[in-house]
């Protein structure tokens, strides 16, 4: 005997409730199942209680500017419990905030692994569900690095576990995640040193921007370790941790390993042969531009697709993946060009669209051209600590379409948003030129850029 609903969505994460939401105000009765916590990686693991960190060790950096705006009182070191159990009621009350939605909208929860019996049968804890509509959105989980003493560290998971601040830190890795975490830990205290197996960080970003990046990086303290491949952990008679490379180098006196080397889809308890899914090469569930998966009436949503990790384009192809299964939008899909992007490094990065060397290819050399500056922001005009601001549009063809923008400085997470919705609606170098400028900002370089 199983039940019947019109939606079944495995993972309460962000695309699952967003599926879920909309799918109940359009009158479909839905199960979601989750072997968690509501809210998924982001809410309880990732973007919301690494923002507070964010956060947290964004106010320490002013702090440390205070003196030369003329407050006298010194940094006092971060009251980490405190800290962290505020960040933790945080979470609870958004956990709660979700309950109490989906109790409103009359969504069944269902605590447990879901895994298929067929394309569209899910069974939970012994019980069996049906539905003509089935969407996976179990989201990513950290990588562990297949080596010997990789226990004795931690991933992005088990870094909001941490009880007190490391001293020393390695954090390994060459991404976003890795980046964010080795400013965060450094501007609360910690001395950290970032091994990763290339040349430069944030491979995928425009080299001036992650160039500035790691020069900002060092400038603060974080010695950057390029082309160190961990290949062992050890913990030594001291307690404290050895990490030994393929290179021969050796990193000793840590007392805290991250790993943050990737991320890998959350499908091995699904069952997917049961509903005879189809996966790519890399491991990730094959999907067409509508989400739908090899299976008619089976779909899949973010991280689990292999396609842009971010919160806000699972929630966006949830939403209109709903719309066209619920509300005959039958043309209702995302379009996953131009999605707007920010690493919360110190300070952030804000990108969209395509980099110099993408654009390049693309179009052809002689149809780009770039504009670009960089300089001290106004906040940093007499701290004795400089950070600098750079910025970067990549123009095509003979109207200048622009279409990309990159952005290295204080405040680049909060202005990108502004400037991708004109990028997206087909903004030129001279719309850009024809829009008064805000002063004084640093958002202003983006339409006076010659």
């Amino acid at each position: 005997m199983s039940e019947s609903y019109n939606l079944i969505i495995i993972g309460g994460g962000s695309g699952g409730t967003a599926s879920a939401v909309r799918a109940a105000n359009l009158g479909a009765k839905v199960l979601v199942i989750e072997a968690k916590r509501l809210g998924g990686t982001c809410v309880n693991l990732g973007c919301v209680p690494k923002k507070v960190m964010w956060y947290a060790s964004h106010i320490a950096e002013v702090l440390r500017d205070a003196a030369d705006y003329g407050f006298q009182e010194a940094p006092r070191p971060v009251n980490w419990a405190h800290l962290v159990s505020q960040r933790e009621a945080y979470i609870q009350r958004l956990n709660g905030l979700y309950q109490q939605r989906f109790e409103k909208l009359n969504i069944t929860v269902v605590q447990g692994t879901g895994s298929f019996v067929n394309s569209n049968t899910v069974t939970v804890n012994g019980r069996h569900y049906t539905a003509p509509h089935i969407l996976i959105a179990v989201g990513g989980k950290p990588r562990w690095p297949q080596i010997p003493g990789a226990e004795h560290g931690l991933t992005s998971n088990e870094f909001f576990e941490l009880k007190h601040l490391p001293r020393r830190v390695a954090v390994v890795g060459g991404g976003y995640i890795a980046v964010e975490l080795a400013g965060i830990l450094q501007n609360l205290g910690s001395q950290v040193c970032l091994l990763y197996r290339g040349q430069r960080l944030l491979r995928n970003l425009d080299p001036e921007i992650s160039e500035a990046l790691m020069a900002e990086m060092q400038e603060q303290g974080i010695k950057l370790l390029a082309e160190h491949t961990p290949q062992s952990v050890e913990r030594t008679a001291s307690g404290e941790l050895l990490v030994a490379c393929e290179e021969g180098h050796n990193v000793s006196h840590v007392e805290q390993v991250i790993w943050a080397i990737g991320r890998d889809p959350n499908v091995e308890p699904l069952g997917l042969e049961k509903a005879g899914l189809k996966m790519d090469g890399h491991g990730y569930i094959a999907t067409d531009k509508f989400q739908n998966t090899s299976r008619p009436g089976v779909y899949a949503v973010g991280d689990v697709t292999g396609r842009e990790a971010l919160t806000p384009v699972a929630i966006a192809a949830a939403r209109r993946l709903m719309m066209r299964l619920f509300a005959e939008q039958k043309d209702s899909c995302l379009d996953y060009h131009n999605i707007p992007t920010v690493v919360f490094s110190h300070p952030p990065i804000g990108t969209v669209g395509l980099s110099e060397e993408q654009a390049k290819e693309q179009f052809g050399e002689h149809q780009v051209k770039v504009y670009q500056t960089a300089f001290t922001s106004m906040f940093h005009a007499f701290t004795r600590h400089k950070s600098k601001t750079v910025m970067k549009l990549v123009t095509v063809g003979r109207e200048e379409k622009v279409v990309g923008c990159h952005i290295f400085g204080l405040g680049a997470d909060e202005m990108l948003q502004g400037f991708a919705v004109a990028i997206k609606m087909g903004a030129t170098k001279a719309d850009f030129d024809n829009t008064v400028a805000i002063h004084p900002t640093s958002a202003e370089e983006l339409v006076t850029l010659t």
